[in-house]
């Protein structure tokens, strides 16, 4: 069966292609090109098998490339978007073949990037970089590979740093360090990197702000504990609490002399 082209309309981003004043379909710049398609043209149905096939692809090329114009992106990421677009599996697939061939998309150059830029100025170890970098589609093997590029030393010291500053005023010595090695390992360091961070750090012993925050603490737990216990129990009670803070034996019997 041969059919005529009779209507090429350029509507926004794509082309209207008219078959015989009825049968419709939207075809991309490249297509018009590819197959040098103009208005009393005819074609026949393995032909237009063909500008179908390829305005697809051409369409789904052209989508990825506009995403891809913002920022890297992964394998996993433009397959999503496009799949977004109801563009077909074999299409996508033919796609990203294209892409990453002409190193448009390159995963193992993303997760380079990604590591290197948290070094920069992120905060993060190589655990939670490998969960966020797997989120995005890339295989292990290659997160490994790239990981062991990197030496992480500077910014766990950075963040240590940060986390002293931010803790030192407010919690005990014991509870200062519990809370530095638990956010750091929450934030994707090893025991071991937080331990080396913390022991690089210049932690000043101020007695009296230590006193306070016991003072402050005693006063909240004995507003607690005093509605239901007195005497010795009240006595056990407070210094299981004040312990269990982060604070010393001795200092917590120490205050609890004065206090009560």
């Amino acid at each position: 069966m041969i059919m005529k082209i009779t209507k090429i309309e350029k509507k926004k981003r794509l082309y209207l292609l008219e078959l015989d004043e009825t049968d419709k379909l939207y075809i991309t710049e490249d297509t018009i090109v590819h197959f040098m398609l103009s208005k009393g043209m005819n074609i026949s149905e393995q032909e237009l098998k063909e500008i179908q096939d390829y305005a697809q692809f051409s369409y789904g090329k052209n989508l990825a490339l506009y995403y891809l114009s913002f920022k890297q992106r992964t394998v996993k990421e433009v397959r999503d978007y496009l799949t977004k677009y109801e563009i077909s599996l074999d299409t996508i697939e033919k796609v990203l073949t294209i892409l990453i061939k002409d190193n448009w998309i390159d995963d193992r150059q993303y997760a380079y990037s990604f590591i290197h830029s948290n070094l920069l100025s992120g905060d993060k170890g190589a655990f939670v970089l490998k969960q966020k970098l797997t989120q995005k589609g890339i295989t292990a093997s290659i997160i490994d590979e790239e990981l062991c590029k990197f030496d992480f030393t500077e910014v766990s010291q950075k963040v240590a740093a940060k986390l002293l500053r931010n803790y030192q005023s407010k919690l005990p010595s014991k509870a200062l360090q519990d809370k530095i090695l638990q956010s750091m390992m929450n934030k994707g360091f090893s025991y071991t990197e937080a331990k080396a961070a913390y022991q690089t750090l210049d932690i000043k012993e101020d007695e009296e702000t230590q006193q306070k925050l016991l003072y402050k603490e005693l006063d909240k737990q004995y507003h607690k504990y005093s509605k239901k216990y007195d005497g010795y129990e009240l006595k056990q009670r407070l210094t299981q609490a004040l312990a269990r803070k982060g604070y010393d034996f001795s200092d917590i019997a120490s205050a609890l002399k004065e206090y009560l």
